[in-house]
C-alpha cells in the first residue's frame, strides 16, 4: 500500500516537474519579448513607436487566425502520444529559430526594409509559439479530472515560466549592461532560440506517458459560426476571457514601459534599468506561491481580491514617484547619492509589490478556465484554451498599438545606438507624464475593473475551494 502510495507521488512529481519545464521556453521568450522588444525595436532598430506598436498589433491579427486553428487541428490529430506532444516537437523549430532573428538588425536597410523584415519575422515567431503553448495549454484540462491537480499543473507551470523568464531577464541585462549593441542584442536572440528548443524537446519527453493516458478530445472540426456559439453561450467562460484579457493589457503595458519608465522618467542609469525586471519577477515567482495557498484555503477569488489590491495600490505608488537625482552625471556614482538611496530601496519595494499583484494574471485566470470549459457538456478543452491564449495575444498587441500611439502623440523619442553605448534622450515633461499615466493610472482601472466583473462567479457557493 505505500509502495503503491509512494510511486502515485513520484508519479505525480514527475508530471509536475516537465509540465512545468513546458512553459519554460515560451516564457523567457515571453519575458524577452515583453520587457524588451518595443525598446529594441524603436531604440536598436531605429523604428518610431507607433510603427513599432503597429508591427506588433499587425502580427496578433494573423494570431486572430491561427489560434483557432491550431486548436482544432490540435483536436483533431491523432498519434500514439495523443494529440498535443507532436505539435509542441514539430512548432519548437521554427519558434527557436525565429525567436533569435527577431533580435537581428538587417545592416545597410531603410526603414521599410526594416519594417517588413520584423513583421514576416513576427509572424513566423507567433506561429511557432502557438504551435507549442497552445497544445501544452490544453493538457492541464486533459492531463486530471481533479481541480486540486490541475491548480497545481497551472502553478507549476507558471513557476516553470517566472523562474526561466528570471534566468533569461538576468543574462539579458547583464549582456545589455556591458554594452547595448546590435551584437548584443542578437546574442541574447541566439540563447533564448536554443533554450527554448531544449526545454520544450525534454518536456515533451517527460510528458509522453502522461500524454497517451490523458483524455482525447473528439477531433471533430467545428465551424467558426459553431464555435462562436458554443463560446458566448459559455457565461463563465465569458468571464474568464474578459478577466485574462483586462489583466494581460495591464500586465503588458507595465512590461513594456517599465525599462523606459525607470530610465526615461526616473533617470535610473541604462545598466541599472536593464536590471530592474528581475526583481519583478523574484516577486511574481513569489507571488504564486502565495495566491496559490490563498486559492486552496478561501477560494481563488479572494486570492483575485487581495492580489488586485496588491496590484492597484504599486501602480497608484508608480504614477506619483519622484525621479532620482541626476548627480551621477557629473562623476559621481549613482548611489552615492543619500536621496538616490532612499529613493532606491523604495522602488525596490514598489516593484515587488507589483510582482506579487500582478502574478494574478499567471495563475487565476488559467485556475479558473477547467471549471468553464466543465460547463460544456463536450468540454472541447483545445478550442476553448486557443480563444485564451487568442485573447492573450490580442490583449499584447492592444496593449502595444495603444501604447505607441499614445508615446507618438506624446512626442516621446527614442534613443540611439551610437556604437556601442545608447544615447538616452531627455524626454519632455508631457511625454513623461503620457508614461506615468500607462504604467499606473490605466493599469489600475484595468485591474479594478476585472475584479468587479468577478462578484458574480460563485453566486451559489461563495467559496470555491480547490
Amino acid at each position: 500500500m505505500e509502495n503503491s502510495h509512494s510511486n502515485v507521488n513520484k508519479s505525480t512529481t514527475r508530471l509536475l516537474f516537465f509540465y512545468g519545464l513546458g512553459d519554460a521556453g515560451t516564457g523567457l521568450a515571453a519575458a524577452l519579448l515583453g520587457f524588451h522588444l518595443f525598446r529594441f525595436l524603436t531604440c536598436a532598430a531605429g523604428l518610431d513607436p507607433l510603427l513599432a506598436g503597429s508591427i506588433l498589433m499587425i502580427i496578433k491579427l494573423w494570431d486572430a487566425i491561427n489560434d483557432p486553428l491550431i486548436g482544432r487541428l490540435s483536436d483533431k490529430t491523432q498519434t500514439k502520444w495523443g494529440p498535443r506532444i507532436p505539435w509542441m516537437i514539430l512548432s519548437s523549430i521554427p519558434l527557436s529559430l525565429s525567436l533569435a532573428a527577431i533580435w537581428w538588425i538587417p545592416e545597410g536597410r531603410d526603414v521599410i526594409d526594416k519594417t517588413i523584415y520584423y513583421a514576416v519575422i513576427s509572424i513566423i515567431l507567433m506561429t511557432g509559439y502557438t504551435g507549442v503553448n497552445l497544445p501544452f495549454s490544453a493538457l492541464s484540462t486533459e492531463l486530471s479530472e481533479e481541480t486540486s491537480l490541475r491548480v497545481k499543473l497551472n502553478a507549476s507551470r507558471f513557476k516553470g515560466s517566472i523562474c526561466a523568464s528570471l534566468a533569461g531577464l538576468v543574462i539579458a541585462g547583464l549582456i545589455l549592461r556591458e554594452a547595448q549593441s546590435a551584437y548584443n542584442y542578437f546574442l541574447i536572440g541566439i540563447i533564448s532560440g536554443l533554450f527554448v528548443f531544449i526545454c520544450t524537446i525534454f518536456s515533451c519527453w517527460g510528458l509522453a506517458s502522461f500524454a497517451k493516458k490523458a483524455r482525447k478530445p473528439t477531433g471533430k472540426i467545428e465551424p467558426l459560426v459553431k464555435q462562436f456559439k458554443r463560446i458566448f453561450t459559455n457565461k463563465k467562460f465569458i468571464k474568464v476571457i474578459g478577466l485574462f484579457f483586462l489583466l494581460w493589457c495591464s500586465l503588458q503595458l507595465m512590461q513594456t514601459l517599465a525599462i523606459i519608465y525607470v530610465e526615461d522618467v526616473l533617470n535610473v542609469p541604462t545598466g541599472i534599468a536593464n536590471l530592474v525586471p528581475i526583481p519583478f519577477m523574484v516577486s511574481a515567482l513569489l507571488g504564486l506561491q502565495i495566491w496559490s495557498r490563498v486559492s486552496n484555503s478561501i477560494g481563488r477569488i479572494s486570492a483575485l481580491k487581495y492580489g488586485s489590491i496588491f496590484w492597484i495600490f504599486s501602480c497608484s505608488a508608480a504614477l506619483i514617484f519622484p525621479s532620482f537625482s541626476k548627480s551621477y552625471e557629473l562623476g559621481f556614482s549613482f548611489l552615492n547619492d543619500g536621496n538616490n538611496q532612499f529613493l532606491f530601496f523604495l522602488l525596490m519595494i514598489i516593484i515587488s509589490f507589483i510582482g506579487i499583484g500582478a502574478s494574478i494574471a499567471y495563475l487565476i485566470p488559467w485556475s479558473l478556465l477547467p471549471d468553464a470549459i466543465d460547463e460544456d457538456p463536450e468540454k472541447p478543452a483545445g478550442i476553448y484554451t486557443a480563444w485564451m491564449v487568442l485573447v492573450q495575444k490580442i490583449g499584447i498587441g492592444v496593449s502595444v498599438q495603444v501604447l505607441g500611439i499614445l508615446l507618438f502623440l506624446s512626442g516621446y523619442k527614442a534613443c540611439i545606438i551610437e556604437e556601442n553605448t545608447a544615447n538616452i534622450i531627455q524626454q519632455s515633461s508631457f511625454a513623461q507624464l503620457t508614461i506615468r499615466i500607462c504604467i499606473g493610472l490605466i493599469p489600475s482601472i484595468l485591474v479594478a475593473y476585472g475584479l468587479n466583473m468577478m462578484k458574480t462567479w460563485n453566486k451559489k457557493n461563495k467559496i470555491a475551494k480547490v
